[in-house]
Formats: structure tokens, sequence, C-alpha cells
């Protein structure tokens, strides 16, 4: 019997297959992903390792959609760039987000975008000490960001009376119009006070 042209299957096709269930907004896991397939779920673990394995290959298929590439930008740049992809990319696909969070960091391509953006950030001047910690904030921003932009248009919706808050609401911003007005605020924030920080 020839064997087919095309792999049956691949990291890259396990991975893409487990993007495509969350984008669905279906439940995904081993069975589901091979169900997709129309295999074993035990062949999966040729390619493989388990549900840790399938998220470091959805992790890494994210990151190559979103990826930036590093040009010579001011720190103050690149960051703001990396945010706005991150952002986008948790809000296409939140139910992710808890997965993602969940689990160590180990995908090469994944491990290369953070080198990136820590050697942006040394390369600006940032104290070695604090560059992790940098990071971990622009992390935590995107990935608030990100949720903010997914969420319903009415974030809040009072059902008694209140002081200020209904007032702002009537008034206010929905949707899309206010989650990037948020965003804007919160990174101009992020940068002023990682610019005084890096100049005091």
């Amino acid at each position: 019997m020839p064997r087919p042209s095309t792999p049956l299957l691949s990291p890259e096709i396990i991975g893409d297959a487990g993007l495509a269930l969350s984008r669905a907004g279906e439940p995904f896991g081993v069975n589901a992903i091979a169900r997709r397939l129309g295999v074993r779920p035990s062949s999966l673990y040729n390619h493989v390792d388990g549900m840790d394995g399938i998220v470091e290959l959805i992790r890494g298929r994210l990151l190559a959609t979103y990826r930036l590439e590093v040009s010579g930008e001011r720190w103050e740049d690149y960051v703001l760039t990396m945010l706005r992809a991150l952002r986008q990319m948790y809000a296409d696909h939140p139910r992710l987000v808890p997965l993602l969070v969940g689990k160590t960091i180990t995908s090469p391509d994944v491990i290369e975008v953070y080198d990136d953006l820590a050697t942006v950030l040394a390369e600006g001047g940032f104290p070695e000490d604090e560059i992790l910690s940098v990071i971990a904030v622009v992390d935590a921003f995107a990935i608030g960001f990100g949720l903010d932009l997914a969420a319903p248009d009415d974030v809040w919706r009072p059902e008694q009376e209140t002081r200020t808050l209904g007032r702002l609401i009537d008034s206010g911003e929905r949707g899309r119009e206010r989650a990037d007005r948020t965003f804007e605020l919160g990174v101009s924030v992020l940068i002023d006070s990682l610019r005084a920080r890096l100049t005091a």
C-alpha cells in the first residue's frame, strides 16, 4: 500500500487542529483533536506529549500569526507594537487564555519572541535584574486588555440606583470604542511609568 503524499499527522497539523477547534468555540483536547483529524488519540502521542504538548503547539502557531520582528525601534515603540499584537491575539482566542497562562512556556518560537523583547529592553537601558519583571507586566497588560476587548459591549449594567457609575455608563462609549480608549489610556500610563523609572 503506497504511503500518503502528505502526512496525516505532524506537530503543525495537530497544533492547527487544536487552534481551529478553539476558534470555533468548541471544546478541545486530545480526543477532540483526534476526532477532527480522523485518527486514534494514541496516534497523536507519536508527535506530542499529551495536552501540555498540544498547548505549546497552539501557542507556537498563534505567535507565528501575530509575530513581531525586531527592526531597531526604540523600546517604547517595540513594547507598544507588541502589546497591540498580543492584545488582539488574546481577544481573538479568549478561551485559550486559561490554558496558555497555566503552562510553562517551552516552545522555541515563543521563547524567541520573549528573547527579542528582553533584548530590546536591555538595549534600551533597563537594568537586567528588572527586565523579567517588565516582561511580566507587559504580559499581564496584554492578557487583561485582550480579555477586555473580548468582553460584551455592555461591561456593566447596574440594576439598582448608583451614585456615579450609572451616569458614566449612560454617557460613555460601548464595545470596541470603549475597549480601545481604555487600552490607549492604559498603555500610555504603562509607557510613561516605565520611561520615568528608566530615567530616575
